[in-house]
């Protein structure tokens, strides 16, 4: 069966993480195309990040129920009580994420990052606040900073209808774990569309050369917007004739708005400011797919280190951090990461049909393959 439709057993289910394309999904390298200058991690993945982790819960029911959750959990342990340095920048505000001012203030994350849908934000925080205060050894805990992002994917979805439960977010972050991470239509990313095609979860990784330190850098996406699609630096959008004001252009077609969520880690040891320092240049790589932040586009960047936790010692205690003149690789790491991530969700999308017939479809790899390597970006013998 072709790995580019919905298997139809699974339109009358809820769908657990590893229900979807994974591992017959494709990448974009296994297209034979390498983007950036710094080389992947062994997963090529968020969790190349030593003890980061994610998880999947994939909601498809009848013909109108696609969306799901996405959950990273910046390390196994219990996060409350080790809390990681973060920061969080926006690059255009049209969205509802939850708990981002405390991270501001604070410069820390205290739960495991969740993605949803839009009208699905209000039982996320309450799912994470609720597995917050029933982790062992939490009866004296008073308040929970949950982290939860959204895009809108009321396209395909029937979004109005709030269908993630508070178990579905409990699964997915239960179900977290490393090495490989399903993409494509699964999770957060079941019901979304980016680039005039189907969109969803994406992932990839960096890792610095020796004479940077080794330290890696990982992205994960939630792929829900619109703009001109370039691969790696190629006018793909334009060549397969989507791509947003094409309406005007051409006269035919539609414009997207959308949204992108984006989760930064590393294992470098820098600070809640540096980290933000990176989360801007996470906009960099969105830029380089083809997105120009739309008016109705919800950019949003949380980005977190694995290193220098905070316990709540009263005792102050010394960080030991990189400066800010060896932030510059890990911001190229970072821009390479996330366009990356977005190609990754790209290639491992499934056409989807969900909400009043309405179909997003993936992204044609042939043709894609034919235009890369007309431009150069494929060898001629793949």
């Amino acid at each position: 069966m072709s790995p580019r439709c919905l298997v139809a057993s699974f339109l009358f289910c809820i769908v657990p993480m590893t229900s979807m394309a994974q591992p017959e999904s494709v990448r974009l390298r296994d297209l034979g195309v390498a983007p950036g200058l710094f080389a992947p991690g062994p997963h090529n993945a968020v969790t190349d990040v030593a003890g980061v982790q994610v998880g999947h819960r994939t909601l498809i029911e009848g013909d109108s129920v696609r969306t799901g959750v996405t959950a990273i959990r910046p390390h196994g342990g219990d996060l409350f009580r080790e809390k990681v340095p973060a920061a969080v920048h926006v690059g255009n505000g049209f969205g509802k994420a939850a708990g981002f001012l405390q991270v501001q203030e604070l410069g820390t994350i205290e739960t495991p990052i969740v993605l949803t849908n839009t009208l699905d934000v209000g039982t996320a925080v309450d799912a994470t606040v609720a597995w917050t205060l029933g982790r062992p050894g939490h009866g004296d805990v008073g308040s929970v900073n949950a982290v939860v992002g959204e895009t809108n994917d009321g396209y395909l979805n029937d979004i109005w209808g709030r269908h993630v439960t508070r178990d579905d977010v409990r699964a997915a972050i239960e179900d977290a774990s490393g090495g490989n991470v399903a993409e494509g239509s699964v999770g957060a990313g079941t019901g979304t569309s980016a680039l005039g095609w189907k969109g969803g979860i994406g992932t990839s990784s960096r890792v610095l050369p020796n004479e940077y330190g080794t330290h890696t850098v990982g992205a994960l996406v939630q792929a829900n917007y619109g703009g001109v699609l370039r691969i790696d630096g190629v006018p793909v959008g334009e060549r397969l004739g989507r791509y947003d004001f094409r309406s005007v252009m051409e006269g035919q077609g539609t414009d997207d708005a959308g949204s992108c969520m984006i989760v930064l880690a590393t294992d470098a040891p820098i600070s809640p400011r540096n980290l933000e320092r990176m989360a801007k240049r996470a906009m960099l790589g969105l830029a380089r797919t083809g997105s120009y932040s739309s008016n109705g586009s919800g950019d949003f960047v949380v980005a977190f280190s694995t290193q220098n936790r905070r316990s709540g010692d009263a005792t102050p205690r010394p960080d030991s951090l990189l400066p800010n003149d060896q932030m510059s690789p890990l911001f190229l790491a970072t821009v390479e990461a996330v366009e990356e991530a977005v190609y990754n969700a790209l290639t491992a999308a499934t056409t989807v049909t969900g909400r009043d017939g309405h179909t997003q479809e993936a992204l044609p790899l042939d043709r894609l393959r034919t235009i890369l390597r007309e431009a150069g970006r494929v060898d001629a013998n793949e």
